[in-house]
């Protein structure tokens, strides 16, 4: 039988001739001391359940601010990860785009050198033609012209300067497209620029 605090303060003993009945005192107080009894150990229970509740929890909040913590440094991760990724992307564009200028502008300088080479070639052409056709013109006109009453000695002479003048002409033409840095020099020679 469960006691109440009622129970306890409206509990009467009956009186006898020397006061109450002590076997009924006896009787009264085991009760109580049962349900005390019983009730200090339900309390004890409860405070053990409510210890490992409370520890449940913290635990339990624990892990949750551990997860918290994680994610947070997972998404920070992912973000440098991101930002790196981007930047290196960046940096691959702009070393692409300058490589991409530079080979231009190498095939530009190119493009100009070959047009300038060119140029030159027929420069230098045009100039061994003017000479040649400037010789022959001149040693047609000693021909035609016939004035000079030449003994077959000074003719032969002649002949032979005329023949040598024309071979230097022809192998400064050759060194002159071998070596183009003295083309200048050697296209004065014959009156042209």
């Amino acid at each position: 039988m469960a006691i109440t605090p009622i129970d306890i303060q409206q509990h009467q003993f009956k009186s006898q001739l020397l006061g109450y009945d002590k076997a009924a005192v006896d009787r009264f107080l085991e009760l109580v001391a049962d349900d005390l009894e019983r009730l200090h150990l339900q309390q004890q229970q409860t405070r053990e359940e409510l210890a490992r509740a409370q520890e449940e929890l913290a635990q339990m909040r624990e892990r949750e601010s551990t997860l918290k913590q994680t994610l947070i440094t997972a998404q920070k991760v992912t973000d440098e990860l991101r930002d790196n990724a981007r930047k290196e992307v960046e940096v691959i564009i702009a070393d692409a785009q300058i490589r991409a200028e530079q080979i231009v502008r190498e095939a530009e300088n190119r493009r100009i050198g070959l047009i300038n080479e060119v140029q030159e070639l027929k420069r230098q052409k045009v100039s061994f033609e003017s000479g040649v056709r400037a010789l022959v013109e001149s040693h047609l006109r000693l021909l035609d012209l016939d004035l000079l009453p030449l003994s077959r000695s000074e003719a032969a002479q002649d002949a032979l300067q005329s023949a040598s003048s024309l071979e230097e002409l022809v192998e400064g033409e050759e060194h002159t497209r071998s070596n183009p840095k003295k083309e200048d020099e050697e296209s004065d020679e014959f009156g042209t620029d």
